[in-house]
């Protein structure tokens, strides 16, 4: 089975511009892009450069978990707003984090807010057909407030929303910082993967003997880190990417391995993203091809 590889758009990438950010992935072998918004400017430019849609950045995730109810009702129109615009272009996956606005609500609260406002929203993605993919990244130290960054919470949230068009993104990264086994994760909710990030995580031991778990007192040493872990492109961190790829090939997934790049390695400028994005895609084509 081919995969195809993608990628978010950096920031100094993204500064030239979406053709010229379509055409350059293009060349250097990517198949897909996840896009902060897609607009007939952004498709007209992949389908120029021969490019696919991955994702497409949802616009008021975290007002769907707001205390205030209008903010919730005017949150939920504004979405289904977007995923019905999405559709009419062609999309198919919208990527969300639910981070609620208050950022030390504690996430058993943003879990019933949740359960009172997503009914509705998945219900029209399934009749636009669109697939909503939550990622897990555990939300802002200290109080990590996302739900759906767990088993523990996963399970729930798939139990109380049964249908497929509700799923997750795939990020061994932020299942690796929190110590969960990232294998368990594909075998127990393989079947609601609805998009799949390549990133990885390196566990920092030195630090992780300073400071625990818990994030450094007196500042990390590396850039997307809290002190005894740090964010890596494919190949420079934990997963076993082998695994990965032939569980989700017996799971039939269909989707792009889109690369995030989250490494203090390959940022700050316009050389330094490419590299970092050319050699996660080297890392991933050895095993999703």
């Amino acid at each position: 089975m081919i995969f195809n590889i993608g990628m978010r758009i950096p920031p100094k990438i993204g500064a030239e511009g979406i053709e010229k950010v379509a055409s350059w992935a293009a060349q250097v072998g990517l198949n897909t892009l996840d896009v902060p918004r897609l607009t007939p400017e952004v498709k007209n430019a992949c389908q120029k450069a021969g490019i696919e849609i991955g994702s497409v950045d949802a616009g008021s995730g975290a007002r769907l978990l707001s205390r205030d109810e209008k903010r919730q009702a005017n949150a939920v129109e504004a979405l289904k707003m977007q995923i019905t615009e999405i559709s009419q272009l062609g999309g198919r996956v919208l990527f969300m984090c639910l981070v609620p606005e208050d950022h030390t609500m504690p996430r058993k609260e943003g879990f019933a807010i949740w359960k009172e406002t997503f009914p509705d929203i998945v219900k029209h993605a399934e009749q636009t057909g669109i697939y909503i993919a939550i990622e897990g990244w555990p939300g802002p130290a200290p109080h990590y407030p996302t739900i759906g960054c767990t088993p523990e919470m996963l399970r729930a949230m798939f139990d109380a929303i049964p249908s497929k068009h509700f799923g997750m993104t795939y990020d061994p990264s932020h299942l690796v910082r929190l110590g969960i086994d990232y294998v368990r994760v594909l075998n127990e909710f393989g079947e609601r993967i609805n998009h799949c990030h390549g990133k990885d995580t390196e566990i920092l031991h030195d630090e992780l003997y300073e400071c625990g778990v818990i994030q450094t007192t007196f500042g990390e040493k590396y850039g997307f880190s809290e002190g005894s872990w740090r964010y890596t492109i494919p190949g420079h961190g934990e997963v076993d990417w082998g695994k990965v790829a032939v569980r989700l090939e017996r799971l039939g997934y269909h989707g792009a391995i889109s690369i995030e790049l989250e490494d203090h390695r390959y940022w700050g400028s316009l050389e330094a993203e490419r590299k970092g994005i050319v050699k996660a895609n080297e890392h991933l084509r050895r095993y999703f091809k």
